[in-house]
């Protein structure tokens, strides 16, 4: 399968083979790097990652992968990079892409990635927007086949606000690739409609289903997968913390959770997580509220039902995949 030169922006611009081939890909390629056979396919390349929101999952992988297919990087942080600012995102496309054989870009709309890939001549790879994260998906799939060795009838919960890039993004790779979705949570934080009513057109394709429910017990039941992520995205004001605790945490994934989920459930997170006081907000959001944990207490977190650090470790792998791909494997 030839994927060169292609962006990599959002999940709906791949089909299911295709999505199945990067899977396939990150594979091969994190087997090779566990027996330590060498894959700098690349080497001479030079790649742009563009960060206007901070990361340590997405950077890291993005480096460590192109490290290891040969390539050089240039880090862009929030304040090193004038896109947007002093210069146009068009122009800025055009520069880098006259510099460098591909462009990462983590931070705000969809848009701005959007417009990126519009003007660079060279592939352009989705770290994460505010409608997407599609980095993210392959290494959750990756994780799920891991573990279940498939991915068909696989039943993953979204707990939460699935309004954002990791609802809507479990979501679309959940229909494409025949798992059954489930967004669980108040329904004023459901996907958009336009949204759901596209993915239900990949699930009626894949044999899969989206449902979206308020119900704990009946969204949980039989679950595979219950995934959730932070209650408060990056850029969103302080205000809002209070109503989403009050609002979100009947949603919380708890041991009772899991256990109503069924013996075989796992819980995956895209990580940062807030599972006890160890961080800044952590404690702050304790002292303010008077709260251990927020959208995952730390009984679950610490399981063995817990896969989010082979998870973690799967971004560099996919995200490897997608690079060594689109640049021309």
């Amino acid at each position: 399968m030839n994927l060169k030169g292609r962006d990599f922006l959002t999940l709906k611009d791949f089909s299911p083979e295709e999505i199945q081939y990067l899977l396939d890909l990150g594979a091969k390629l994190k087997e090779k790097k566990k027996k330590g056979i060498p894959m700098d396919i690349h080497r001479g390349k030079n790649v742009a990652l563009i960060f206007e929101k901070t990361s340590t999952r997405t950077r890291c992988a993005f480096e460590v992968a192109a490290h290891d297919l040969g390539m050089g990087t240039t880090y862009l942080d929030p304040v090193s990079s004038q896109i947007g600012k002093k210069e146009s995102i068009a122009d800025t496309a055009r520069v880098l892409a006259g510099m460098y054989e591909g462009i990462e870009y983590r931070g705000y709309g969809q848009e701005i990635v959007e417009e990126l890939a519009k003007y660079a001549d060279v592939p352009v790879w989705n770290g994460l927007t505010n409608e997407y994260h599609p980095t993210q998906m392959l290494a959750d799939l990756l994780t799920v086949r891991e573990h279940f060795g498939r991915l068909k009838g696989i039943k993953l919960v979204y707990m939460g606000d699935a309004r954002y890039n990791m609802g809507n993004s479990l979501m679309v790779a959940c229909a494409k690739m025949g798992l059954d979705f489930v967004a669980c949570g108040p329904k004023k934080y459901f996907p958009a409609e336009r949204l759901v009513n596209q993915c239900r057109e990949y699930a009626a394709a894949s044999g899969s289903s989206i449902t979206l429910t308020e119900n704990v017990e009946e969204g949980v039941k039989g679950a595979h997968v219950i995934y959730t992520d932070v209650w408060v995205s990056m850029g969103e004001p302080d205000e809002v913390w209070e109503e989403r605790i009050r609002e979100l945490t009947p949603y919380k994934v708890t041991k009772q959770v899991m256990d109503l989920a069924g013996e075989e459930a796992i819980f995956l997170h895209c990580l940062p997580a807030f599972h006890d006081l160890k961080t800044r907000i952590g404690r702050d959001m304790g002292e303010r509220f008077g709260i251990r944990d927020m959208e995952v207490t730390d009984e679950v977190f610490e399981s063995e039902r817990s896969k989010v650090f082979d998870e973690a470790e799967n971004r560099m792998h996919t995200i490897k995949a997608v690079m060594a791909a689109t640049l021309g494997e």
